[in-house]
């Protein structure tokens, strides 16, 4: 079928929404699905091939920005805005953009959610006209709810249904300044209300934001995320001196602050001498602060020289920093819709701890690829410390979510799963058009 993917950059940094989507699109293609893949607000920043290289970005981000502190902007000349646009502005732009929290992005959200009445209406009224001259397509996906004030333009003048998928909207949107956050969650609930349906990755992320929203549970389908196994497998043997292991974004919400307290508890136990901790994944300009006081804390409690940091790394990097290790932990506590990272270390044979919130138990369940537990620091160095001195306990429990993840989370199932959900959802409107049209 063919697709139209709407998926926004994140500003220079690996997303773990850009990552999915990108995979997603790619193994849509393969299994013969015609999908454009069209990035919004900034290049995207991805560690496979790029589905949507030589596709222009749209709602470029200096355009955004720009219309939405200057009110004179909206009216600048075609031209000046293509040239703001471009690819090279736009990742020069991302660098300073990356610096940006939530709590600053209250007004522009909601304006982005207002959609065809926001500031960026004319954003809006080129892309249309840019998908007006390729290809109808049958469905459109849009990669998050952020982006719901795409929605009744896009179904009006492209004439097809607007998917969207849902991928952690909840914890930015409660981020967001209290004067804006009422607002934006009202205007969500009311663009996915207009939407034609809505892809969950767990089904508590599916109860979770159906719930926020206001909506009936069957609008949401599930379809658990996958990943690319290629270059994914298990090594030979875990390291000879264990180690534990962290793979996300370097910040507060997923819980680096938490597992760092838990290494330097396992650090008294003398069972575990010997024990590093690897922390790696995306570190932006934004988390600089919160990493140089996480080494210093490290530093003072004389355990810097048993950690090791390593920032951005690509995609064989990824794997790489998986398969050194013999335990995995990120002990994200806001409410993590799915957690890519914890197949991705399955898929490299090494077992996960985590704690028993959001998604986690889910994705233990389906797997038995490691072990669920409370959310203190004590108690997740308890569980690490049972997988650390069994070490055939950690092996046989790694290989088991390995298979697991092979059986039940590579990228082709979640592509098969996801056509066959929008196709569905496209023959029910070409119902509802056909009932309209004849009564």
């Amino acid at each position: 079928m063919k697709i139209v993917q709407i998926t926004p950059g994140a500003a220079g940094m690996f997303c773990g929404g850009c990552m999915r989507d990108n995979a997603l699109v790619a193994a849509l293609r393969q299994q013969g699905n015609p999908v454009l893949m069209v990035p919004l607000y900034t290049p995207l920043t991805l560690d496979e091939a790029d589905q949507s290289r030589g596709i222009p970005v749209f709602f470029g981000g200096v355009n955004v920005y720009l219309e939405q502190k200057f009110p004179w902007f909206r009216r600048a000349p075609d031209f000046l805005r293509s040239l703001l646009s471009s690819p090279v502005l736009l990742r020069y732009a991302s660098s300073f953009a990356a610096k940006t929290s939530a709590s600053e992005l209250g007004d522009l959200t909601v304006s982005m959610l207002r959609g065809e009445h926001g500031f960026q209406a004319s954003e809006l009224e080129t892309l249309i006209a840019w998908l007006k001259q390729s290809e109808k397509p049958e469905v459109i996906c849009l990669s998050n709810i952020l982006l719901g004030g795409l929605t009744t333009r896009l179904r009006s003048e492209v004439g097809v249904p607007v998917v969207s998928y849902l991928q952690g909207e909840d914890f930015f949107l409660d981020g967001l300044p209290e004067r804006h956050r009422k607002e934006a969650w009202r205007l969500a609930s009311q663009r996915a209300g207009e939407m034609d349906g809505l892809i969950a990755p767990s089904q508590y992320f599916a109860d979770t934001m159906t719930r926020r929203l206001g909506l009936p549970k069957e609008r949401a389908h599930v379809v658990l995320n996958g990943i690319q196994l290629e270059g994914f497998e298990p090594a030979a043997s875990f390291p000879e001196k264990p180690v534990l292991g962290y793979f996300a974004r370097m910040s507060p919400e997923k819980g680096l602050g938490l597992l760092v307290d838990t290494f330097l508890l396992l650090r008294r136990d003398p069972r575990l001498a010997g024990l590093r901790l690897k922390v790696g994944g995306s570190c932006t300009a934004a988390d600089k602060g919160f990493v140089n006081d996480i080494k210093a804390r490290l530093e003072r409690s004389d355990a810097m020289a048993s950690v090791e940091f390593c920032p951005n790394v690509d995609r064989a990097g990824k794997i790489e920093f998986l398969r050194s290790l013999t335990v995995f932990c990120t002990p994200a506590l806001y409410g993590e819709a799915f957690g890519l990272y914890v197949i991705e270390a399955m898929a490299c044979g090494v077992p996960v701890v985590v704690p028993n919130v959001a998604a986690f138990p889910e994705l233990i369940a389906s797997t038995d690829g490691g072990l669920v537990t409370g959310s203190s620091a004590q108690e997740l160095a308890r569980a690490i410390g049972e997988l650390v001195v069994d070490p055939e306990r950690a092996r046989a429990m790694g290989l088991k979510g390995y298979q697991s993840v092979v059986q039940r989370f590579s990228i082709e199932r979640m592509a098969r799963e996801t056509a066959d959900v929008l196709r569905r959802i496209t023959s029910r409107g070409q119902r509802i058009e056909m009932t309209d049209e004849h009564g």
